[in-house]
């Protein structure tokens, strides 16, 4: 019959397609380019104000950092998204978005210290080759200024445990927990022996900036999985 025929026509499509997973997984991955989008754009929006204020090295300096490691993570974001989506859980959307957002604001803190370490490290704050260091200023290698790096890396590495997607609940909780604790003890230390308009601000707008792609990210995720996502447990 006609119908019989439509129906095997249409499972036989079906099994040809994309996997479920895959279609999640591709869903996230579009997601996570939407908040890329996000974070250029919020930092630009956050970091003009300060141009017209008179203070352009604050507008040059955050942005060109803030700009920097959203394209460094384009790539390593990818592989990750699509992990994550292939495993995507029934989550509501509200909680999600503000995991996702409680998440960026976490990456982007320690995002801007850990690049800030790198151009103190390398002294570009005397070559000025590529901007001014804006935190950790004054401090030379030692056991001070790597303990913060470590405690950065020890936030970012958090960050990864809590978006696994196979954690428990209660888990991702605690390793956002610490995740944050770890990125802003370095980042208060630092602004407590280096005060300055740079950092502060540096801090602020990538910690806004990421946070509002967090949370454009925590709601892909919810949407990315649909109705063919399966429930938590």
């Amino acid at each position: 019959m006609p119908s019989e025929e439509r129906l095997a026509s249409g499972k036989r499509g079906e099994e040809a397609g994309l996997r479920s997973s895959h279609r999640r997984a591709f869903g996230c991955v579009s997601w996570f380019y939407t908040a890329i989008l996000v974070l250029l754009a919020a930092a630009f929006l956050l970091s003009v104000p300060f141009r017209y204020a008179g203070e352009r090295e604050v507008y040059r300096v955050v942005l060109s950092i803030v700009d920097l490691y959203g394209f460094v993570l384009i790539v390593p974001g990818t592989f990750l998204a699509a992990a994550v989506g292939a495993r995507t859980q029934k989550t509501d959307a509200r909680a999600a978005g503000r995991a996702g957002a409680a998440g960026g604001a976490v990456l982007g803190w320690a995002c801007f210290l850990l690049v800030s370490w790198v151009m103190n490290a390398m002294g570009l704050q005397e070559r000025r080759e590529l901007s001014s260091s804006v935190v950790f200023v004054g401090l030379h290698a030692g056991a001070l200024l790597y303990g913060f790096i470590a405690l950065s890396l020890v936030s970012v590495a958090l960050l990864f445990v809590a978006v696994l997607p196979r954690t428990g609940t209660r888990t991702r909780e605690r390793a956002l927990l610490f995740a944050a604790l770890f990125a802003v003890l370095p980042g208060l230390a630092s602004l407590a022996l280096a005060p300055s308009l740079l950092a502060v601000a540096g801090l602020a707008v990538s910690t806004i900036s990421c946070a509002l792609a967090g949370w454009v990210m925590g709601y892909g995720y919810a949407r990315a999985g649909g109705r063919e996502a399966p429930s938590q447990g």
